[in-house]
């Protein structure tokens, strides 16, 4: 998608801007990014314009510079709706984070929200939610009293579960994401959640979803524990992540989105009592024109385990 575009709050500085993005399109960055600096001038404050100028930099082969200007557009926008520290990752100038600021998460779908299962599905080939659909029914066939849809988004994936599903609650960060899924009336409740913090009191749930939500997370260790402390005894918990190839837990890909381990995921799920059931590979959806591959796994509590954790079971 396109960065957040909004005004400078000065006309000739976004007539500067407009006009550096055409040369940027015409596959001028330098040039670009030199009419881009000075519309900054007129509009020093633009953090969203100092954000965009670092893309031209870098797109000219500047890292610098640009490292320069995500700085700026950081310090002047801390809340970094436009994800400036991920771009200073990326290039080595700053150090690895464990996540990505909720900010710029939220941002994004809310400015996505329109066309997002237009791009998504009709566009990248996004087969996710047939397919962990899929996995679910086989690893566990019958009715579902209780499904927790994590970051539901318009609720692609709500759909595929709601035919077996009893009660379905759908959690997102974005509004406007909650606005479109609310729409199709298929949750019982949607809630606005940060993921990275999330909490559930109430009855656990015996069945726990994330699909394609992981890669907007980066460390699963806190989110892990929190869906085993609200998962039933006998329940499942299915998610996907992008694959990392090689070693190490996770890494920040250019899309911006972590990729995972499949050893890291295992190891995080073990370290919460759960153990996988079914782990396929697939492509997740394509990213200019590449398949982005993934995994689709579904875990639950070992039998005795999960006797412990719900004596009525047993």
């Amino acid at each position: 998608m396109k960065p957040l575009q909004a005004s400078s709050g000065d006309l000739n500085a976004d007539r500067r801007a407009d006009f550096a993005e055409m040369l940027l399109a015409s596959g001028e960055p330098a040039q670009a990014a030199e009419l881009l600096l000075g519309a900054l001038e007129l509009a020093p404050q633009w953090a969203a314009g100092w954000f965009r100028l670092g893309e031209m930099q870098e797109a000219a082969g500047l890292p610098d510079q640009a490292a320069r200007a995500w700085a700026m557009a950081l310090e002047l926008e801390p809340a970094d709706r436009l994800g400036a520290a991920l771009k200073l990752q990326l290039i080595g100038r700053a150090p690895a984070a464990a996540a990505p600021p909720s900010a710029f998460v939220e941002t994004l779908f809310d400015h996505y929200a329109d066309s997002f299962e237009e791009s998504l599905v009709e566009k990248l080939g996004y087969g996710l939610p047939d397919f962990l659909g899929q996995a679910i029914c086989k690893a566990r066939p019958g009715r579902f009293r209780l499904a927790l849809d994590l970051g539901c988004g318009t609720g692609l994936m709500g759909e595929r579960l709601r035919p077996f599903v009893d009660r379905l609650e759908g959690y997102d960060i974005s509004a406007a994401m909650l606005r479109k899924a609310k729409a199709k009336g298929i949750y019982d409740l949607l809630a606005k959640a940060d993921l990275q913090h999330f909490s559930r009191t109430g009855d656990r749930a015996d069945l726990v979803v994330a699909a394609d939500v992981f890669i907007y997370i980066g460390a699963l260790e806190r989110i892990v524990s929190a869906v085993a402390g609200m998962l039933a005894g006998d329940g499942l918990f299915a998610f996907s992540v992008e694959t990392l190839a090689g070693g190490g837990d996770f890494a920040l890909r250019p899309s911006r989105r972590y990729a995972h381990t499949e050893a890291y995921a295992r190891r995080v799920l073990a370290a919460n009592g759960l153990a996988v059931l079914s782990l396929e590979s697939m492509v997740i959806r394509h990213d200019r024109r590449d398949p982005v591959e993934g995994l689709a796994i579904v875990a639950s509590f070992p039998a005795t385990a999960a006797s412990e954790k719900n004596p009525a079971t047993a």
